[in-house]
Formats: structure tokens, sequence, C-alpha cells
């Protein structure tokens, strides 16, 4: 049998830091202290309830924009989320200007 060799199979590994692997665990496990200020996360769930709760209202577009979600998926979260378990009013809303534009409006009572 032949042995083969190529420049690729004969090529250095690359080196590897110094740092052991039980320093990278440890940096890792280190906890973030309490007096730290934490970042404010907005969900999807709030931009949306901000949106509508506008006086103009918002779009699937809109909504689809802010979220990253299908046009099915707002509409499920529309009559599922808003409708159902929040329970708020959701009124469709109509511009007949240059553009046509439907939008929804949650009211607040």
């Amino acid at each position: 049998m032949c042995k083969v060799t190529s420049s690729a199979v004969n090529a250095k590994k690359p080196t590897r830091s110094v740092e052991s692997k039980a320093e990278r665990v440890a940096n890792a496990k280190t906890l973030r202290k309490a007096d730290e200020p934490r970042a404010e996360r907005v969900t999807k769930q709030e931009r949306v309830l901000a949106l509508l709760s506008q006086s103009e209202g918002a779009s699937i577009e809109e909504m689809m924009q802010a979220t990253g979600w299908q046009q099915r998926s707002v509409r499920g979260f529309l009559a599922g989320t808003v409708k159902r378990k929040l329970g708020f009013s959701l009124n469709g809303l109509r511009d007949f200007g240059a553009v046509i534009r439907r939008a929804f409006k949650i009211d607040i009572i």
C-alpha cells in the first residue's frame, strides 16, 4: 500500500489559546453583579400592543415589519392573544385616501 502525502495533510494545525479549559468554563460561569443595570427587553407582544394603541392604529404590514412575523402569525396573534386572552376590543379602521389602508386599533378602557 502506497502512502500519499500532500501539503494539506502535512499542514500545521492552528495553535490553541493558552487559556485552559477550566479558565474558559470559570469565565463563562461568572455571574453578573446584581448592582449592574439590566437592559430592558421589549417583547414582540409589547411592540404590537404599542402600535395598536396609537390613535391611528396599525396595519398588518406595520405589525409584520415590527415583529418579523408572517401575515398569518399577526392575524393569529390579533385573534388569539389580543381578543381572547387579553380581552381587548379590536376595531378595524379603513382609510380611503390615495392608498387604501386597513388598520386595527384597540380600545383601552
